[in-house]
Parts: C-alpha cells; structure tokens; sequence
C-alpha cells in the first residue's frame, strides 16, 4: 500500500516554437499555458486535472531576471493568475512567482513534494517558458509585440531574492553567466594541470556528446550533432565570448521554449483516475547553496554544494549514483557539468550518459526552466522502461544554489520527507572565506581569470588573485592588445604581478 499522501508527478509537456514570424509566433505566457494543457493532456485527466489544481508556480523570466534579456515589449505583472485564468484553473488558491535561479523547478517540487505530504496541497502545476528567440526577431525587425497584461494581485514569491553578483563584481564587469562561467572553467583546467590545448580537446569531446543527443531530441534548437573541432574551434560563426568559451560551449538561450509538470498526492491521483503507468515518484531530493558571492568561494574548480546534495538526495532515495540509470547534469556551461561529475565521482565519459535532453547549449537553455524541460523528459523515458531511476540536477546563480532529485517509476517505501537544508546549509556556511580587499594594491598572484570578447577580437579581462599576504581581490587589467592577447595566449593562472587602485576598481598588470 501507498500512503495516500505520497507526491506523485503524474503529466509533463515540452514545447518548442519554432515561427520565424514574431506577429505569428506564441508569446511566453502563450507557450506556458499550452504546456500546461499538453501536461494535463499527458496525465489522462486533461481539464478535471487543470480544474483540481490548488497550486500554480510560474518560473521567473529571463526577462524578469536579467539586465541582458529585458523585454522591451511589455511584461506580466502576475504570471501564475495569467497562467490560472488562460488553462482553466480558476480555484487555485496559491499563485507562485518564482526568484530567479535554474535550481527553481527542482527547489520548487521538492517543497511541493514536502506542503502534499503535510496536506497543504493535493495538486499543483510546476510551468515556465521563454520567446527570447521570438523577441529578439522582433526587434530586429522593428516589430512592436504585446506582451503586457496585468490581471491585478499579488503572486506568492518563492526562492531568494539576493542578487547572484555584489557590488564589488559589478564594479569589476563580473555581473552575469557568461562572465563567471569562464572562470570556473579555466580554474578547473589549472586543477587539472592541463595546458589550454589540450584542456580545449577534452571540453569538445565532453560537448560532442550532449551535442550528439539534441541530434536526435526533435524538440532540441540545435540539431546539427556539431564534432568536438568545431564546437571548440573559434571563428566568424562561433567566436569566442568569454575565454575559452566559444559561443557553441555557451547556453542557448535565444530560444522559444516552455514546458509543465503536474503533482498530485497518491490519493489525488486515484480520485481523478489517473493511470498507474503515468505516476513518477521523488526518491530523493536535496538542495544547498554555496558562498554566495563567487569572490567568497573557498576554490575555483569544484562545488562543495554540490557534493552535499549528492549525498542527501542519494540518502533519501537509499541508492547510490552508481545504481542510477539515467542522468542529465545541468549543464549551461562545461564547468558546470565537469563540477557536477567531480562532486558525485561521475566521468566525463560515462556510458549513462549526462543528458538526456541534449544540453542547455544545443538542446535550449530557456532561462530559469531548463530543469523543468529535463525532468518532463526524465518523466517519459521512466515511464517508457519502468523500474529504472533518473537523476537531475539544477544550478541556480553562478555555480551557487545546487538541487537534485531522483526519480523512479516504483513507490517509494519510505515517507516523503527530505532532510532540512539548514542542517547540511550551516556546515556549508561555515567553509572558511578569504579575506577580500576591495581595493587592493601590491605584488599579486592570479587564482583565475578569462578574456571577454566583442566584435571577434578581446576587449577586456576579469582577474581574480591574492596578494602576498593572502588577501584576495577582483580585478580589470590593461585593454590594449598585446596584454590581452599574452593572458589568453598561455596559461595565465599563477602568473604574477602588480595590483593597484583607483580608488574604485582594480587594475591587476601582469609581470
């Protein structure tokens, strides 16, 4: 027998747009309302399930999220409602707007997963979606979108407020993924001890085979299955845009993409006659969040979160990652992924594979709801081969809030009850910070750094070291050419150096 209260997703839905005509093409809230009815569609209850729903999370925009992907067309003053009123599910009493981070979709089931068991909810919709590639037509092309409605009240926000990046990053243009990202990657290559060449060869082997995945996903925006060489290889079509990463590492997130799962309680599900073969049970589930800022991190090449919330989830569902059968590893950019396999002793090569959707870089990185999209699909491949288990796992910030969860077609044999993240989130908090001078001057030593490119050539660089004495600072260095070229053209972590200040940011020269 099932305690009655146990969580169970019991439809999913993916959506990918693909009109080029942004008059013609769905907008974001359009997308989420059709995957919503596709996910009530795929549970077999269609509009009794849409009917049944106490709970509505709407997964932040990009646009809501970012100073990169602002909207210039209007926006949803209360997305959930918009959402309710458009698939039907007038009596939810909870509407939920979400905070930014990819962990979001996992975070927020797990809490649902926990407010089921509690009876504070029996059925509750997770959906999120994006028309950046729609958007981005339109403004090229100087058409003019409605995407502005305001249905009136307040949305419940779920998630952390804090902005991903401090005052002092953003002094220092360190204020975004693509700023960040890099960094990690070229600490990691330091870690290693691999030169760039050969650090280059294992990151396109490693994207090679996501890329091979989305060849064969037709719900994937990039379908073309591209070789290590020319993921890796920088030129007109694939420039790098922050060292090493070529537009082709990067997330895709000019895309039109949404997707929706639903949960029930057990009981739930019964009463609506929703169909055994359609439930998926959480095993287990965790979350954490590193340091905050990526100036106060401990090192640059792992994520002690990540580690945590192996271990948690992998505790709850009594199976180790080995006994896993399919995986798929948030992976918005290599570092993130190669963070992920080092926390949970995963090779880069593993027959399992990482993804099952093909990959935030060619699959689709839809903003804050990639991780919606990969569990949707870890949904269908279980129920296609029952009694096997999948992991996800999401990434919010920047290599910040971790989550994961596994998930089995079999019930579990243990009550729903994931362990508090305070209790694994106090040792995390107390992992040492360096001490961080925000202006800073003397002798130097580079921790790790990356070249950002505009317009196919270097513009400027982000350096992160210590002074002698171990104090660390953030820092620009010189813009003209040759300097730039020197750091990007051999390794440049460990090089020495001078640190100054204008009394606002710092300049770090190299030796």
């Amino acid at each position: 027998m099932i305690d009655p209260r146990t969580p169970v997703l019991v439809g999913c839905a993916q959506i990918t747009q693909r009109e080029p005509d942004p008059l013609l093409a769905r907008s974001p809230i359009d997308l989420c309302a059709d995957a919503a009815l596709g996910a009530a569609t795929d549970s077999g209850a269609g509009e009794r399930l849409l009917a049944a729903l106490d709970t509505v999370v709407s997964i932040r925009s990009f646009s809501d999220t970012s100073w990169r992907f602002a909207c210039p067309f209007g926006r949803y003053s209360n997305p959930p409602k918009s959402l309710a009123a458009r698939v039907g599910a007038g009596s939810a009493r909870r509407l939920v707007y979400t905070w930014n981070g990819g962990n979001m979709p996992q975070w927020c089931l797990n809490r649902l997963g926990e407010m089921i068991t509690r009876g504070e909810v029996d059925a509750a919709l997770i959906a999120g979606g994006e028309s950046l590639a729609t958007q981005k037509a339109a403004q090229r092309a100087g058409i003019h979108l409605d995407w502005n409605e305001d249905p009136g009240g307040e949305p419940e926000l779920w998630g952390i407020p804090t902005r991903g990046w401090s005052d002092l990053e953003d002094r220092h243009g360190m204020r975004g993924a693509i700023y960040s990202y890099p960094m990690f990657e070229n600490a990691i290559r330091a870690h290693r001890g691999r030169d760039i060449e050969s650090h280059q060869r294992v990151l396109g082997e490693l994207l090679e085979r996501f890329a091979q995945v989305a060849a064969a996903n037709p719900l994937a925006d990039r379908r073309a299955g591209y070789d290590a060489r020319t993921i890796t290889t920088a030129g007109p079509d694939n420039p790098y845009i922050g060292f090493p990463y070529t537009r082709l590492m990067n997330s895709n997130a000019f895309i039109d993409q949404s997707a929706a799962i639903i949960l029930t309680s057990v009981e739930r599900a019964r009463a609506l006659g929703i169909a055994r073969e359609k439930w998926v049970f959480l095993h287990g589930c965790a979350d954490a969040h590193d340091h905050w800022y990526i100036t106060e991190r401990r090192e640059y090449h792992a994520s002690p979160a990540m580690g945590v919330v192996f271990e948690r989830a992998c505790a709850m569902a009594g199976r180790s990652l080995g006994e896993i059968d399919l995986i798929d590893l948030y992976s918005c950019f290599p570092s993130a992924v190669q963070a992920a396999c080092d926390a949970g002793g995963i090779a880069l090569d593993d027959p399992r594979g990482l993804t099952v959707t093909g990959g935030m870089p060619y699959f689709g990185g839809p903003g804050n709801n990639y991780v919606t999209h990969s569990i949707a699909e870890m949904m269908d491949r279980l129920r296609a081969s029952p009694g096997r288990f999948g992991l996800v796992t999401a990434n919010g910030n920047y290599l910040t809030k971790q989550s994961a969860g596994i998930y089995g077609t079999e019930a579990p044999q243990a009550r729903f009850a994931p362990e508090d993240p305070a209790i694994a989130q106090r040792a995390l908090d107390a992992i040492p910070k360096p001490e961080l001078l925000a202006l800073a001057d003397g002798a130097a030593t580079v921790e790790t750094y990356t070249v950002m490119h505009g317009r196919g050539a270097p513009a400027w660089a982000i350096v992160i070291g210590r002074l002698d004495g171990g104090e660390r600072f953030i820092a620009n260095t010189p813009t003209d050419a040759a300097v730039l070229a020197d750091i990007q053209g051999s390794e440049f972590i460990g090089r020495r150096g001078r640190v100054s200040n204008d009394g606002e940011r710092n300049l770090f020269v190299p030796a």
